[in-house]
């Protein structure tokens, strides 16, 4: 058929209340290792079940393999990241850069105030540096090894390490996102990031004030010898120095100057291959494989690249610390990225998505309505395709028209976009932001979920600043600025 027919809404429906279905089964059955397959199958159902209502829409195979492959495509630069974090963490544990930033960090960082500092450093150095996914890939990995040695919980950790990182990220005019939502809205930089003050201090500050009880909580409980126990450990199997952080300064420096970050994260695996022949003879000499000669060293490293580090200390917290890494580590969560978007991809291609958004504009009346319907889409449509954005565009596109026939001022939609589309990105499992997470701080996403304050906090404080303060129309702002000038 060559012009295939409008999707009903029963159609766009149907694939989502199959995956939904499937996920809620997949969850039920095996619980936090729903990730490592079984998500897996359940995106590649619901993905089929959509093919199946294009095929009856009269959409050719061809037109639907298409989809897929654009959604599949949209996710390689992510795929590529991870691939290269997880040789980063390899080489950097090999160097003694990670277990160097645990020896520090257990020495200076006190546990009643652990949470909320990690939280604070990670939201300073993502608003400097404009990427989350930079900070958790290299301050993340640190402060999850001093959780460890503090016998702090780590879901706690990696909650405030992603709070602080979403928040810095979220202002910071260095961000992709920060930078995609008020293009894909017709908004003003600037103006969207003091804009977003009035939703991201509030929400931060609460997290903050969680944080920092939790912390206090904490410190009751807080084991000293088992910090003394990690700190021996360290120092038995490393060199340790503040000259091994010089590889973390590098890959902030090139976050800094705006460095692509795959090659960036790649480079700064090498710089830990190189860091570790020089400043780890002994750890070196340890792993090395005598049949390989006067390559062993070469080997050491490059198995470091792919297959990670495994540590043998004696300490079993720190070996469990320790022991990880490597681009093959990162394999599973490739494989749940292609297939969430083949998913999302197939929606997109067959007006799936559009179809549930015209219906979510629709139910709209008012203007405050309209902005929470819009931080509700964004959320659904991270859920539904797996990528943030896609879920700052799409409803950007699909919102844009809307606002502007409503003298909505554009910023107000771009922040709403930013509020529930890169925000909640990071709470959905098979969401490219979710899988990045849980891959490089060892922590599952449904695990750190609850503890995602600010994250979690944010859609709430959108609505709500949504109903209580809302954006006046462009056509009564004119109005007031003429009265305005005419007065004077």
């Amino acid at each position: 058929m060559s012009n295939p027919r409008s999707p009903s809404l029963f159609d766009a429906l149907l694939p989502i209340s199959v995956l939904i279905v499937l996920l809620g089964l997949s969850v039920f059955l095996y619980g936090d290792s729903s990730s490592s397959g079984p998500n897996q199958i359940a995106l590649m159902s619901a993905a089929f079940v959509a093919g199946v209502v294009g095929l009856k829409n009269g959409w050719r195979w061809a037109d639907i393999e298409e989809g897929i492959l654009a959604g599949i495509h949209l996710a390689m630069k992510a795929n590529l990241i991870l691939l290269a974090v997880g040789a980063l963490i390899g080489t950097w544990i090999l160097a003694g850069t990670v277990p160097t930033m645990i020896w520090l960090g257990l020495k200076l960082i006190s546990a009643e105030y652990f949470y909320i500092t990690s939280c604070l450093i990670c939201a300073l150095t993502a608003l400097s540096i404009g990427s989350s996914w930079t900070v958790a890939g290299t301050l993340g990995i640190g402060l999850m090894g001093v959780a460890s040695g503090l016998g702090l919980d780590p879901a706690i950790t990696a909650g405030a390490i992603i709070s602080g990182a979403y928040f810095g990220d979220k202002l910071s005019p260095l961000s992709d996102t920060t930078n995609l939502a008020p293009a894909a809205a017709g908004s003003d930089l600037f103006a969207h990031i003091r804009l977003m003050l009035r939703t991201t201090v509030p929400a931060l500050s609460i997290a903050f004030v969680i944080f920092f009880v939790l912390g206090q909580n904490a410190a009751e409980s807080h084991d000293t010898g088992r910090i003394a126990e990690v700190l021996q450990a360290l120092e038995s199997q490393f060199n340790l120095g503040w000259y091994l952080l010089l590889p973390v300064a590098m890959l902030l420096f090139l976050a800094v100057r705006q460095c692509a970050a795959f090659p960036a994260i790649f480079i700064g695996a090498l710089v830990g291959a190189v860091f570790a022949v020089i400043f780890q003879p002994d750890v070196m000499s340890r792993l090395a494989d005598p049949a390989a000669g006067s390559l062993s060293s070469l080997k050491t490293v490059w198995t470091a690249l792919f297959a990670g580090y495994e540590s043998h200390s004696g300490n079993a917290s720190l070996d469990g610390l320790l022991s990880k890494g490597g681009m093959g580590s990162m394999l599973t969560t490739v494989w749940l990225i292609i297939c969430a978007m083949c998913f999302g991809g197939v929606l997109e291609k067959l007006g799936l998505l559009q179809r549930l958004l015209e219906s979510a504009i629709h139910l709209a009346k008012s203007t405050s309505s309209l902005i929470a319907s819009t931080v509700v889409t964004t959320i659904g449509t991270n859920i539904i395709t797996a990528d943030q954005y896609i879920a700052l565009v799409l409803p950007g596109r699909m919102y844009r028209a809307e606002y502007e026939k409503r003298g909505i001022e554009p910023v107000y939609l771009s922040r709403a976009l930013e509020d529930g589309g890169t925000l909640t990105s990071v709470l959905v499992p098979w969401n490219t932001c979710g899988a990045y997470m849980a891959a490089t701080l060892g922590v599952s996403t449904l695990t750190y979920l609850p503890y995602c304050f600010f994250n979690l906090i944010m859609p709430f404080m959108a609505i709500f600043v949504a109903y209580t303060w809302p954006p006046k129309a462009l056509a009564e702002t004119g109005k007031a600025d003429a009265a305005e000038s005419e007065a004077a």
